[in-house]
């Protein structure tokens, strides 16, 4: 048997097999000299064809890699900046682009700019000096608590109450932080303590177990793309702190049984945190709106905390997202304080000490221009338009839409190499997101996407890819080899190698 024999063989063992003993094959398989020098050239050979796609700027501006012995001139700077914006701008700006800008009106960028310059200077930390902010972030809680489900005429300690973060991960690692400290409050000497989530949920919830020393016991969905209650029940030990759902979930846009899930965490005496990160600002105008909106937040009195993004549909400037709690003594765990550190007393709220001021005022700013209206509207349009994008899909036969979702589209097929139409869309300037376990892709509509046409340019665009995905080879640059390693081959450890090589090559010069 040749090695190439070997490792379609150790493909097909390895698929069949516990996890844990596939951590361990895959430990054994990359200590082997021929096997690790194999890895290498591939990853190499893939990320040659990357590269040039991350570095188009390498050959027409000036590479700095040292400190220049004299400051460029200003106007000099700007004007290069000026050259680069002005090459990616098109591309959100006309639409092309599943999420990542979801407001992008010339007007409100101006505005959130003069609003960022008026505080660029400002620093949440020292609040004797910057009182504006403190009041500007404090305002962006409540008003977001508020849209959220939060009783205001309960006593100030039982409010919902939280904080401003610098976004969704921040928010997510400072709840699951939170649930940790709470319990070991009470019983110091637990250890492994464990969040259950589904496997939809987001990647932050990972990052968070791994930077907490938690266990994130991840948890099955259904064939709708929602985690299955009973699935979770069977997940609770004695060492559960903390049950997730997701209002929505990134991946297929769908919601999971919030109320059935908080219910759980609630009789067990567990806390419940729903990521809506991705829909706080727009599942309640939805709701509004007569769209059925399952209910998701503080209304269920099992939900004790929440995520939800103001740099996503809340229209605020990139940097900003705003976690929740139930009650001032569940956010009290999510403090950091020293008494007794020679440097004075310390104390801060999130994982940052210094902040920018800047974005908590843009955040505010956002918040208070756009309105009630304002997100009812643009909510409006985005729905329509998701709901255009769905209809158009359903008619292609060789997609199929994942789930029931509002304006998050997932869609895969059992018929083309799904990772062959996303590059084949790429190629057509579109910047989608690929995604694993079903293998698929997902357009994440925001108001760039309600521009006239664009809904439509997007479904003759895919439908022009999945008739060209029937037979394309890979072209230099696609994605689709890197897609298919991961989807195909269990070896996580192998396909996270290969990750952090391409991050590398983000910090070439």
């Amino acid at each position: 048997m040749n090695q190439e024999q070997l490792v379609t063989l150790g493909k097909r063992v390895l698929t069949r097999l516990d996890p844990r003993l596939v951590a361990a094959a895959e430990r054994a398989l990359k200590s082997i000299p021929w096997v690790r020098a194999r890895l290498a050239r591939e990853y190499d050979g893939m990320l040659d064809k990357l590269e040039p796609t991350t570095k188009p700027y390498r050959d027409r501006f000036p590479a700095m890699r040292t400190l220049p012995t004299t400051g460029r001139e200003r106007a000099e700077v700007l004007r290069e900046l000026t050259l680069m914006a002005a090459e990616e701008a098109p591309r959100w700006q006309d639409g092309f682009v599943s999420g990542a800008v979801y407001q992008g009106d010339a007007a409100h960028v101006e505005f959130m700019n003069h609003v960022y310059a008026l505080a660029s200077q400002t620093n949440p930390l020292h609040a004797d000096l910057f009182p504006s902010i403190t009041k500007l972030e404090a305002e962006v809680v409540a008003m977001t608590a508020t849209m959220l489900g939060a009783d205001m005429s309960l006593p100030e300690r039982e409010q919902v109450c939280g904080t401003l973060t610098s976004g969704g991960t921040e928010s997510i690692i400072l709840a699951m932080k939170t649930y940790r400290d709470r319990a070991l409050a009470g019983r110091p000497r637990l250890r492994a303590l464990e969040i259950v989530a589904p496997v939809t949920a987001h990647a932050a919830f990972d990052k968070a177990a791994h930077l907490l020393g938690m266990k994130l016991v991840r948890v099955p969905v259904g064939a709708d793309g929602r985690v299955e209650v009973a699935a979770v029940r069977r997940a609770l030990t004695s060492r559960t702190v903390v049950v997730v759902g997701s209002a929505p979930c990134f991946p297929y846009g769908v919601i999971d049984p919030i109320a059935e899930l908080s219910e759980l965490a609630r009789r067990r005496g567990l806390g419940f945190h729903c990521d809506a990160c991705l829909g706080g600002f727009v599942l309640p105008w939805a709701e509004r709106l007569g769209y059925a909106v399952p209910p998701f937040d503080f209304r269920l009195p099992g939900v004790t905390s929440m995520s939800a993004d103001t740099h996503k549909f809340g229209y605020a400037a990139k940097g900003s997202s705003v976690v929740l709690y139930r009650g001032h003594e569940l956010r009290a765990h999510q403090y950091y304080t020293i008494a007794d550190w020679p440097g004075g007393l310390y104390f801060s709220p999130t994982l940052a000490g210094s902040r920018s001021g800047a974005l908590g005022a843009a955040c505010w700013a956002a918040l208070v221009t756009t309105g009630e209206s304002g997100y009812l509207e643009a909510t409006r349009q985005i729905l329509a338009t998701a709901d255009v994008i769905k209809r158009g899909l359903a008619a292609i036969p060789e997609l199929e839409l994942i789930g029931a979702p509002l304006f998050v589209i997932a869609f895969r097929s059992r018929t083309r190499d799904v990772f062959r139409v996303l590059d084949a869309m790429g190629r057509r300037r579109w910047s989608l997101n690929g995604l694993h376990r079903p293998a698929a892709v997902h357009l994440c509509v925001t108001l760039r996407h309600t521009q006239p046409g664009v809904a439509e340019r997007f479904l003759a665009d895919l439908r022009a890819a999945v008739a060209e995905a029937a037979g394309s080879e890979a072209h230099s640059g696609d994605m689709a080899p890197v897609y298919g390693l991961a989807a195909t081959l269990p070896l996580n450890g192998v396909i996270g190698d290969l990750l952090k090589r391409y991050i590398d090559v983000l910090y070439r010069v």
